[in-house]
């Protein structure tokens, strides 16, 4: 008993050793953490003032060749900014704000030396430099209230649980919003992004509840005897739809129809998915035929690939040159056991994108890319470029002539001749 006694005294002695050694690292990482935030703080402080000064310099300039140096400063600048917020202990509030709008002014620094609209430039800036000036203010007062936290550090790192009004950033994320609203006004190719969202292009009648039911019954006549309730979209819906859930022995799901026209948004479903299988072919068919029956028959097929229950397909508008409109794309998944359609997504091809009238310069491939560039294809294609501008573009598949024979998919405008984008493919 004695000897019991003794181990246990001797395990609780051990056990407090250890205990008070624990504490003595937590509160030596605790003292670290801080540190390091301290220096992030200090350093993201010292960044934005030298971001706002490179700012103020650049509107003493109009030569190009000196103001373009100057451009490319702010947009390395406001990027390396960027990364140093991304990393702070702040609320996402504050964080996605102060990141939206260190983007913007990159992005207009990037724009205005691409386009060479310095002049727009000038115009803009005197009001961000200013704004720069009474934000880097009210940031210092802001971090000089999270140093005075030191005390509850735990208090400001564990941001998912934090109150911005109880923040010392409560102001600087309204200082924030007040600018990207102000400095930087959605132009008229973002306007038009936001404004087809609400489907103006559809002229047709509305349909009621009960003509979307039977619209329903016409797309998809294998479950018309599901059991199925409706409901109309919420007021804040960015159009107005139907919402029709079913059910049919295993089967479930949903299909979204526009009130204007009665056109399908989107339709889910989920069953069991047996070992049978059906040719590629057989599925390729059904979900052209699909698209024929549910009117979209201005499509071609623009992408394919499968997993081990379904096949999933890209149907793109395709206008009268052939030119296709990604932006105008329906997905369409099909099941291979069955070949019943499974899901389809058709949003943004009933938004609908205006076509821009563009010129368009041919390209010699051969003068355009380098020697051992092979281009294996090309067509023509229309999509947004960064700011959201509808182009018309040369899409070209082409290959390094390696050792690896890596494939690339490039982007390219038909007037300008801008690579909008360039990726790997294998």
């Amino acid at each position: 008993m004695k000897n019991l006694t003794y181990l246990l005294g001797l395990f609780v002695v051990i056990l407090a050793f250890v205990a008070v050694d624990f504490y003595n690292q937590n509160k030596q990482l605790e003292r670290a953490v801080y540190a390091t935030q301290s220096r992030d703080f200090s350093a993201t402080t010292e960044k934005l003032s030298i971001l706002h000064t490179a700012v103020e310099q650049s509107l003493l300039f109009q030569d190009e060749k000196t103001l373009a140096t100057e451009l490319d400063s702010i947009w390395r600048m406001s990027s390396d900014l960027r990364k140093s917020v991304a990393n702070l202990p702040l609320q996402p509030d504050v964080q996605n704000e102060w990141m939206r709008y260190l983007g913007k002014i990159g992005d207009s620094a990037k724009q205005a030396t691409n386009k060479g609209t310095y002049e727009d430039w000038q115009k803009s800036m005197t009001t961000v430099a200013s704004n720069l000036h009474a934000f880097a203010e009210e940031w210092n007062i802001a971090t000089v209230a999270f140093y005075n936290n030191d005390g509850d550090l735990q208090k400001w790192t564990n941001n998912q649980t934090l109150e911005l009004s109880d923040s010392p950033f409560v102001n600087v994320s309204k200082q924030l919003k007040s600018y990207n609203e102000t400095d930087f006004p959605l132009t008229a190719s973002e306007s038009d992004y936001e404004k087809k969202r609400d489907l103006q292009h559809l002229k047709e009648q509305k349909i009621t509840k009960d003509q979307a039911v039977e619209t329903f019954k016409k797309y998809f006549p294998h479950i018309d005897d599901a059991i199925v309730t409706i409901s109309k979209s919420k007021d804040d819906a960015p159009y107005p739809f139907y919402h029709i859930q079913f059910v049919r022995g295993s089967r479930i799901g949903y299909a979204d129809i526009t009130e204007k026209g009665g056109h399908l948004l989107s339709f889910l479903m989920e069953r069991p998915v047996t070992k049978e299988r059906k040719s590629h072919e057989e599925i390729l068919n059904t979900a052209k035929n699909f698209m024929q029956n549910v009117g979209y028959s201005d499509v071609t097929l623009s992408e394919s690939r499968e997993n081990h229950e379904a096949w999933h397909f890209v149907f793109t508008r395709t206008l009268e040159d052939n030119s296709l409109v990604y932006p105008d794309s329906i997905q369409v998944k099909v099941a291979k056991d069955t070949g019943e359609i499974f899901g389809v997504n058709a949003m943004e091809y009933i938004q609908e994108e205006k076509i821009p009238t563009q010129g368009e310069i041919p390209i010699q491939w051969d003068a355009f890319f380098a020697d051992n560039v092979v281009v294996e294809e090309t067509k023509k294609i229309y999509t947004t470029n960064a700011t959201l501008d509808l182009r018309k573009c040369y899409e070209v598949i082409a290959r390094l002539k390696t050792d690896q024979n890596d494939t690339y998919r490039m982007v390219i405008d038909t007037e300008t001749h801008e690579v909008i984008k360039i990726e790997k493919v294998h």
